[in-house]
């Protein structure tokens, strides 16, 4: 059996066509967004249907009388809101370091086969 595959050369887009693509869809960098401060990270997590959710009943538990288990049960809801406070900004940083490898400078090879530094 004798398999033969055709590759065709490839040779990226013109300049034309570079900047054609540079003015209808801008820079190749990731959109900015202000950093969130500890007050919007904490409504944010209030906000949470289970959260809401959890601390009614926890309250119920008290209004009800079982103290012991309506703290032990509010206890854990704001531990669990603290590990969520803490991987939001836990994402919030790794998003940051992510955004410098973004904005790239590179050398293309743009139509008339001399390389360019370019920003994509």
């Amino acid at each position: 059996m004798n398999l033969t595959i055709a590759l065709e050369k490839h040779r990226g887009l013109t300049a034309s066509q570079a900047k054609e693509k540079l003015r209808t869809e801008g820079y190749n960098n990731l959109p900015s967004s202000k950093p969130k401060n500890f007050f919007s990270i904490a409504l944010g997590v209030v906000k949470e249907p289970m959260f809401i959710l959890l601390v009614a009943c926890g309250t119920l538990y008290l209004v009800l009388g079982d103290l012991r288990e309506g703290l032990m049960l509010l206890g854990f809801v704001f531990v669990i809101m603290g590990i969520e406070f803490f991987q939001e900004k836990k994402t919030e940083k790794a998003l940051d370091a992510l955004k410098g490898y973004g904005k790239s400078q590179g050398t293309g090879n743009q139509g008339w086969g001399r390389n360019e530094n370019c920003r994509y």
